[in-house]
């Protein structure tokens, strides 16, 4: 059997019980949407291909998936009318059909799918030289699932929709997961034999597995042990509960591997994507999102949400502080009620008090800014202080501009610096000042507008 693997996810329906504008693989769990957490477990096989089948806004299904992954072995295939989950690989024909392939079949709104129980299916499914592999699970509350039906030997004899089920097939346990092994050599011939008579008139792929059965090919069952692993999204409510499962793993990662201690579990959330490191102490209703990196001993305050943000060891991020796009070097502080954003960056030792915030901003190592200051695409040098109620006036209206603020400097409070402006090393404004003109090295000015005072 060819060692060739392509991949097709299915995610062309708009998933009508989400009453929703939006396609439902485009729902997002845990920052990301649904689709691209079944891409990642895809590429994790090293396929050849992934192919996903797109059908209800697919142009935006396509972005979300191009954006992530730029990868040049994932491929789209247009569903142009939704008739159904065989009928959608009906649409990869011409990518697939003729190949000598090992064809594996997702369904894009299973997001907790691992890539291990996949390559098991694939393997089982190679090893025993079956037409088709099912991949199933049995479910305390197997409602709304097609059901996995066996023959008096235990092998598999038929798939029942729910729809289509009757009621002593309704109390059966096993269902089936919506993956699927199949030899691209026979899927695409059974596929032309398929019929839409049944109750929801669309063309089922889990009746392909029906027709190898009655042409003397076999099919095997490949049943997870983890049901968790295979539950799909078909509402908000499945939406919420496995938010809350992808959490719970997440941090209970971080506890038991990362040495990272929870003050109360429950109310923290952590992006699966997120590193933190040894020791880190996360306290309640902390937010961490998106590829954030904590280094060791970080103390995270109350409140705090922090986005794509690289965090340095031994920083203390106080309640309520705001930290996105940004750098935070070792043994910073910063807040409470701090904003950091547009790839601000604070060096090593560097401080920002209580209302204070950066935007595209560099404090140098030392520095301080520590209350009611805004500091605004400006560079700032090492151990300067910034006085309170500071202000960088670095929009004219139509263009924004610069400030540079050298080492060793003294900012009085209430200060407006008017960029582009210059205030040199070991300089000093009084407070109250507005500073329109570039202040020379080790210079005092003070007034409206500032001037030099010996």
């Amino acid at each position: 059997m060819t060692n060739r693997l392509d991949i097709l996810i299915l995610a062309a329906g708009l998933g009508t019980r989400m009453r929703s504008n939006l396609a439902k693989v485009l729902h997002k769990l845990d920052g990301r949407p649904l689709i691209n957490h079944v891409v990642e477990a895809a590429l994790a096989l090293e396929p050849d291909t992934v192919c996903v089948i797109v059908g209800h806004q697919a142009e935006d299904v396509k972005a979300a998936v191009s954006d992530e992954f730029r990868d040049e072995r994932i491929c789209f295939a247009l569903q142009e009318k939704q008739l159904g989950t065989g009928d959608a690989v009906a649409s990869t024909r011409e990518l697939y059909d003729g190949t000598d392939s090992t064809i594996v079949v997702l369904t894009g709104d299973v997001p907790l799918i691992k890539p291990e129980t996949i390559r098991s299916m694939i393997e089982q499914h190679r090893v025993q030289g079956t037409a088709a592999t099912i991949l199933s699970v049995r479910l305390n509350d197997p409602s709304g699932y097609g059901r996995v039906m066996r023959d008096r030997s235990g092998g598999f004899a038929r798939i029942v929709e729910q729809k289509d089920a009757s009621d002593d097939e309704k109390k059966v346990s096993e269902i089936n997961a919506g993956f699927y092994c199949f030899s691209a050599s026979k899927l695409y011939t059974a596929i032309g034999q398929l019929s839409s008579d049944n109750a929801q008139g669309e063309y089922y792929l889990t009746d392909v597995p029906g027709i190898f059965l009655r042409q003397g090919d076999s099919v095997g069952i490949f049943t997870a042990s983890d049901p968790t692993e295979v539950e799909g999204v078909n509402d908000r409510r499945q939406l919420a509960s496995l938010e809350r499962v992808f959490r719970e793993q997440t941090i209970e990662r971080l506890m038991l591997e990362s040495g990272v201690t929870f003050i109360d579990p429950s109310s923290a959330y952590i992006s699966a994507k997120a590193a933190l490191g040894r020791d880190t102490i996360i306290c309640q209703d902390v937010t961490i999102e998106g590829n954030t990196v904590l280094g060791e001993g970080c103390t995270i305050r109350p409140g705090v949400r922090i986005v794509n943000s690289t965090i340095g060891s031994y920083v203390e991020i106080k309640d309520n502080s705001f930290v996105t796009d940004s750098i935070v070097g070792d043994g910073c502080t910063v807040g409470p009620m701090a904003h950091l954003r547009g790839h601000a960056e604070m060096i090593e030792g560097s401080k920002v008090g209580n209302f204070v915030e950066l935007k595209k901003t560099r404090l140098g190592r030392g520095s301080k800014a520590s209350h009611l200051t805004y500091l605004g695409d400006a560079t700032i040098g090492e151990k300067t202080n910034i006085g309170a109620g500071t202000i960088t006036c670095n929009y004219d209206g139509k263009n924004k501009h610069a400030t540079v603020i050298g080492d060793g400097v003294k900012i009085g409070s209430d200060t407006m610096l008017v960029a582009p402006v210059t205030v040199g090393d070991g300089a000093s404004t009084g407070a109250g000042s507005v500073v329109t003109k570039d202040v020379l090295d080790n210079e005092l000015v003070v007034g409206v507008p500032a001037r030099p005072k010996r």
